[in-house]
């Protein structure tokens, strides 16, 4: 792993420290020990307050104020990082290290499912989406005993720096297999790669592994079990764009994950830096901008956009920013010179490529199944899902996550697939497939989603922070007041910076619209 410093960081003047409180000895000391050998820039920051929670239990203010005095920061711009990400703890100085956290799931699969046994005594916490949804209900009391794949050989990037392959050639195969950004946008891969390209270097790889979407999980399964892929498709997108350095952002939920990363790098044939960077419980952090920010060692606050990130993304420079399954699919489709036609012809309904889906809820066969793009729901839960759960009937579904909105089952054979779904106020996204039943309460549902919206809006836009608050209350009546909805959620969309806020209705907006009768109050 890269520990220098990174290409294209900005470098901060040094300047006399602010006045205010000052650092003390036994602060000073402390930081030292828990940061190691771990260096000493802005960008680390979020690193270093992973450090000394994970030694002393908690953060305390005189550690933050000595740990800005070494990075020559005010002790704001610490603090404020510090009480931005979910997962640290602050306590006043003195104060007793609290005992370790169990987290539930609150997401809506784990929801539905009866709570798991406890410990007695433990401090539980309701925590959102941990991205095990194929397991609900899940906690953080059952541990994943997953183990680090064995190497495997990488032939795409042999092929591409031997020079058998070239990036032209990549590029149009891109363009042949109609590939499409899977976290979420379905933005062309190659489209983006030349939008990037087209900007002078340097340039960045950012891989994007903090899906937090409820109801997916593909992302951890490709980074589990096949982690080789996903690290073989970075290196060529890195080669072909010729990146500078590649960073490895990956979600605080996902330890096994992070350690198999960890464990796989330094044995990477990489011919640039490759930085693991931990995320700190933001759901915000899966937006493009706001996970820069947080690579920045800030608050991760989603960015006005244009300058788009391949103009001006990562330390100012452009950046190629993709999801996990997006990089998985790159060995496989420049394989072979007929793997991209290939590809492109395994859709259906007219739509070209396969994907891999997210399924849970209520199906006997809750799990990852790679499928066609425009496969149809109903499809999807018989072929792969093994058909609804005994005493269920199929009643509705989430098309993709909790943003993707809900559909009835009478329009499960709608084709899964990019801009079919628009039209009736849903989008497949990330392909998160959530099946709920005929004995699922669907206003429930929609209130634990727009929970999860409230709780984790960043606060930096006012549509966000307040909307998804009065929504919640809102959701609360006993009778729902369908026009004050309706021009709250339309507030939210055109006001909001990211697609938390603009997203954040979607559920609500296809109940009233879908369900008219049967689910809303």
């Amino acid at each position: 792993m890269a520990t220098g410093q990174p290409s294209g960081a900005r470098q901060r003047t040094p300047r006399a420290f602010p006045r205010g409180r000052s650092a003390d000895d036994e602060a000073r000391a402390a930081v030292r020990a828990a940061l190691g050998a771990m260096p000493l820039r802005r960008d680390m920051l979020v690193e270093h307050l992973h450090a000394l929670q994970g030694r002393h239990g908690a953060l305390y203010p005189a550690h933050l104020v000595a740990l800005a005095e070494a990075l020559r920061l005010a002790p704001v711009e610490v603090f404020e990082v510090a009480t931005f990400y979910a997962h640290f703890e602050m306590l006043a100085d003195g104060g007793a290290p609290p005992p370790p956290v169990i987290n539930v799931c609150s997401g809506l699969p784990c929801a539905m499912r009866p709570r798991p046994a406890l410990p007695h005594g433990a401090r539980i916490v309701e925590a959102p989406c941990m991205g095990a949804c194929d397991e609900a209900p899940a906690c953080s009391a059952r541990p994943r005993d997953v183990a680090t794949p064995a190497p495997r050989p990488m032939p795409v990037l042999d092929a591409l720096r031997a020079g058998r392959l070239t990036r032209d050639a990549i590029l149009d195969a891109l363009d042949v297999a109609g590939l499409r950004g899977m976290g979420g946008a379905g933005f062309p891969v190659a489209r983006k790669w030349r939008a990037v390209l087209a900007q002078p270097g340097p340039r960045h790889l950012v891989v994007n592994a903090d899906e937090g979407e409820p109801g997916t999980f593909k992302d951890r399964w490709c980074l589990e079990r096949e982690p080789h892929r996903v690290l073989e498709g970075a290196l060529v997108a890195a080669e072909a764009i010729e990146a500078e350095a590649i960073w490895l952002y990956v979600r605080d939920e996902y330890p096994e994950a992070r350690r198999i990363l960890a464990e796989m790098a330094p044995a990477l044939p990489a011919r640039r830096p490759v930085h693991l960077r931990r995320g700190a419980g933001a759901y915000v952090c899966g937006d493009e901008t706001a996970l820069l920010e947080s690579l920045e060692g800030k608050r991760g606050y989603p960015r006005h956009k244009p300058p788009f990130p391949g103009e001006r993304g990562l330390f100012g420079h452009p950046t190629l920013i993709h999801n996990v399954e997006t990089l998985w699919w790159l060995p496989e489709l420049l394989a072979t010179p007929d793997a991209p036609a290939r590809f492109a012809a395994s859709g259906r309904n007219g739509h070209k490529g396969e994907r891999l889906f997210s399924l849970s809820g209520r199906v006997k066969r809750p799990g990852v199944y790679r499928a066609p793009i425009g496969i149809t729901a109903r499809d999807l839960i018989e072929t792969h899902g093994g058909g609804m759960e005994e005493g269920h009937g199929f009643a509705a579904y989430l098309p993709g996550g909790a943003s993707g909105g809900i559909l009835p089952a009478a329009m499960a054979d709608l084709p899964l697939a990019f801009g079919v779904l628009e039209p009736l106020g849903c989008f497949v996204g990330s392909g998160a497939v959530v099946v709920l039943s005929d004995r699922d309460d669907l206003a429930e549902a929609a209130r634990n989603l727009l929970r999860f919206f409230r709780d984790e809006s960043c606060g930096q836009c006012t549509p966000c922070r307040v909307g998804t608050q009065k929504a919640v209350h809102l959701l609360e009546a006993p009778r729902w007041d369908r026009a004050l909805l309706e021009d709250l959620a339309q507030a939210m969309a055109d006001g909001s910076i990211c697609g938390l806020g603009q997203a954040a209705m979607n559920p609500v907006r296809a109940l009233l619209r879908h369900f008219p009768k049967e689910a809303v109050p």
